[in-house]
């Protein structure tokens, strides 16, 4: 059973903006933080975005690479996090994970990903 379905990513130019999305499990959504990371090519997965659960859902971080450009949000009743990507760079270039934070060690634990290319 799918857990978690990454959505949104595609083909933008550099400086264009895409919306990604995740739809969680309820159980995932409300008992933990959640993140968006992201894998470029030849590099490990790193966490991107981040946003608390419960009375810590105010709280955001973000990696200084995407500062002041990415906004991750929670959607309650939908049990979906997105991910507002503006003034992309061609370094943004990657497949984008929604999970819980910290990730899971576990391969089975990820989704499919949504591809991210940032490219003129």
């Amino acid at each position: 059973q799918v857990q978690l379905v990454e959505s949104g990513g595609g083909l933008v130019q550099p400086g264009g903006s895409l919306r990604l999305s995740c739809a969680a499990s309820e159980f995932i959504f409300n008992f933990n933080a959640m993140g968006w990371y992201r894998r470029a090519p030849g590099k490990q997965r790193e966490l991107v975005a981040s946003i608390g659960s419960g009375f810590a859902a105010g709280i955001t971080n973000y990696a200084d690479s995407v500062k002041g450009r990415f906004t991750i949000s929670r959607d309650a009743a939908k049990n979906t996090v997105s991910l507002q990507m503006n003034a992309l760079k061609p370094e943004d270039t990657a497949v984008y994970y929604c999970n819980k934070v910290p990730g899971p060690p576990d391969f089975a634990s990820w989704g499919q990903g949504t591809q991210v290319t940032v490219s003129s």
